[in-house]
């Protein structure tokens, strides 16, 4: 009796076990649909990377996951209503950079439960996030070493051209990281015995005005022109603005990697775009996997030197060998 007891347990044992990798073998994978904005034409590749990397970790475009990228170029009403759609589309995950995308990202989705990851982005100088290590609410992401890259600008600025003394410093006037980076690049160049000659710009019309009438000057007051991370260093009109009225005269302007016809800036410290999307990727994997965005901590990725050959050569600056051994690219 108890042996055909115990064949009716297996029995049903084995119904029970079949019935069940039967209903397993049926689920069908999660499907997640991902809303990517990128607030600046300079960025969008960060988006070609954050989709190869998560092809890489096994989600499949058009199968498991959907992607609705969107491209901006400093147009905040936009902005507003693509974040603003993704939200009624009920994304699985917004994807947003530059900062000011972030910014408009996290009021987008407050209350929402959409989690964002941002990338290439301020968190210095604003309330996005509570701190590095706990981003808090729906958020984490990759965020830009603003103030670690100033710092390094000035200082190989120094090294490339130690006799210029007054650095010409301009900015977007209002922008919220300049204050934290002028915390730090002030002490920084008075301990280089460097004078920091700052310029808040309006507007391009501003900055076009401000050359104009030191152009018009018996001296122009400054010997180099240092770009720091934000937003008016970042745009090709500008550049091409200092470039005309710098050089004739020689003047070296370093810092972010801008090239425009012929004629490009001497040096720059910069993030590889590339890596960016790599590591927003594995964020974003982390969000899907179910941990919630706010306790992963934020990230950042490394600085890259990269040295412009040409123009030192047209400049007649010469680069060490010591700097060109440090720098990540060398343009010829």
């Amino acid at each position: 009796m108890k042996e055909k007891k115990s064949i009716a347990i297996l029995i049903i044992g084995l119904i029970v076990v079949v019935s069940f990798s039967g209903c397993v073998s049926e689920q069908k994978p999660k499907v997640y649909h991902v809303g990517i904005l990128s607030g600046l034409n300079l960025f969008s590749s960060i988006a070609d990377s954050f989709k190869a990397e998560l092809t890489r970790l096994g989600y499949v475009e058009n199968q498991t996951i959907f992607y609705d990228f969107q491209r901006t170029n400093y147009e905040p009403e936009r902005e507003k209503q693509l974040l603003d759609t993704f939200v009624n589309d009920k994304v699985d995950l917004i994807f947003g950079f530059n900062t000011e995308v972030a910014l408009e990202a996290k009021e987008a989705t407050k209350g929402t439960g959409i989690p964002l990851v941002f990338a290439n982005t301020f968190t210095e100088g604003n309330t996005l996030i509570e701190n590095i290590s706990h981003p808090g609410g729906n958020i984490t992401g990759v965020r830009y070493p603003s103030i670690d890259v100033a710092v390094k600008r000035l200082e190989i600025l120094h090294e490339l051209v130690p006799q210029a003394q007054r650095i010409w410093l301009p900015y977007q006037q209002d922008y919220p990281a300049i204050p934290s980076e002028l915390e730090i690049l002030t002490p920084a160049a008075a301990a280089l015995n460097l004078t920091i000659i700052e310029f808040s710009s309006k507007n391009l019309t501003h900055l076009q005005t401000e050359l104009e009438q030191r152009s018009h000057s018996g001296d122009i007051g400054f010997d180099a022109v240092l770009l720091i991370p934000e937003s008016l260093s970042t745009t090709k009109a500008a550049f091409q603005t200092i470039a005309n009225f710098t050089r004739d005269q020689k003047i070296p302007v370093g810092g972010s990697r801008i090239v425009t016809d012929d004629y490009g800036t001497l040096f720059a410290v910069t993030v590889n775009n590339t890596e960016i999307g790599i590591q927003a990727a594995h964020l974003a994997d982390k969000v899907f996997r179910g941990i919630p965005a706010g306790t992963i901590p934020v990230v950042s990725p490394e600085t890259h030197i990269v040295i412009n050959i040409k123009v030192a050569q047209e400049l007649g600056i010469n680069v060490s060998e010591g700097l060109l051994v440090r720098a990540d690219e060398v343009i010829h």
